[in-house]
């Protein structure tokens, strides 16, 4: 029997729709399967979103990302690896030449106090500067348009002339983890550009996540400042065709605010845009798979990763950023078959 509270919001519905109780709640569980269908618009070309799961292969050229940092810092064994992940099942490859793990800095200019003799000495701690990430990534983006030319390449950074020198050298997706909000010029310059455009949720910056409180409810907060930030972007002169939402799992959370995201996400629909999920190898992971009390180690986290991954696609995301793509395109391939 149903709780009274859900047998007495049945019955109303029922009555408003003249269907019965049984009727309504067969609907609201096929609903709740249903997965939208997007098109998103590239500028050079448009993605089908909702048919089938796209796989975002993740390549960091960066000497430090918490996974795989150091392995792809040289461009050539970069483009190798970036052709590896097409053949083994990607549909997009995720360039980023600075890492976003936990302490991470991301403030340029900074400045804190170091411990010495009077006065105080002050140590400079700077983010990757442009320069650097530049030199980082565009050798591989244009390596890999040269081998791929059809490769879909996306750009991992907050900087807006990163971007758009990405862009220039072809990429044509631009992922901004800091929600489009670090750099004053990522809107105008990416409604300029065009292009596709991720819009992820991220609490703080990863220097201050330690630090900070605990939430109540975080899938509101994170919905509800997802639905802000998108309506500030088209209010800024992107088309919402260009744009795809993420709600930044990892990225401020704590281990526990990460489960409630993954248990309902797909209320994230609410909001009407087309979905990304980047759960690969994080430490919430490693949290859930722990063992006499020790999270599972990185590169322990492979089929925990593939099992929060099929969840996500079940619950309705349209793209999945991971690690392991030939794993997670297999994975894809079967959950696929139950949501279509």
């Amino acid at each position: 029997m149903w709780p009274n509270r859900l047998a007495r919001d049945l019955q109303s519905e029922a009555k408003a729709e003249g269907l019965d109780p049984v009727a309504r709640s067969n609907r609201r569980i096929k609903i709740s399967h249903m997965r939208p269908v997007f098109e998103w618009n590239l500028g050079t070309r448009h993605l089908q979103l909702g048919k089938t799961t796209l796989i975002m292969g993740v390549l960091n050229v960066t000497p430090d990302s918490f996974s795989d940092g150091g392995l792809y810092v040289d461009p050539e064994r970069a483009v190798e690896y970036a052709l590896q992940l097409l053949n083994d099942g990607a549909d997009i490859i995720d360039v980023g030449g600075e890492s976003t793990r936990p302490g991470a800095r991301t403030l340029a200019d900074e400045t804190v106090e170091k411990p010495g003799s009077a006065p105080a000495k002050k140590e400079e701690k700077r983010a990757v500067t442009e320069e650097e990430e530049l030199k980082r990534v565009i050798p591989v983006i244009r390596g890999i348009k040269e081998k791929r030319p059809e490769a879909i390449i996306s750009i991992d950074t907050y900087k807006a002339d990163v971007a758009k020198s990405a862009v220039e050298a072809g990429a044509e997706i631009v992922n901004d983890v800091s929600g489009f909000r670090w750099d004053r010029q990522m809107i105008k310059t990416l409604a300029s550009l065009r292009c596709g455009a991720i819009l992820m949720h991220m609490r703080g910056r990863p220097e201050e996540w330690r630090k900070l409180p605990q939430l109540p409810d975080i899938l509101v907060l994170v919905k509800r400042e997802l639905r802000d930030w998108a309506d500030a972007a088209i209010h800024g002169g992107i088309k919402r065709e260009h744009l795809v939402l993420d709600p930044g799992f990892g990225f401020g959370k704590s281990f526990e605010g990460n489960y409630p995201l993954l248990k309902h996400f797909e209320e994230f629909h609410d909001l009407r845009y087309p979905l990304l999920v980047g759960v690969s190898r994080k430490s919430f992971v490693g949290r859930a798979l722990a063992r006499a009390g020790t999270d599972a180690a990185v590169e322990e986290r492979g089929i925990g990763t593939v099992a929060m991954e099929t969840a996500l696609i079940l619950k309705g995301a349209h793209i999945v950023r991971t690690h392991d793509v030939r794993a997670g395109a297999a994975a894809a391939k079967i959950a696929d078959i139950v949501v279509n």
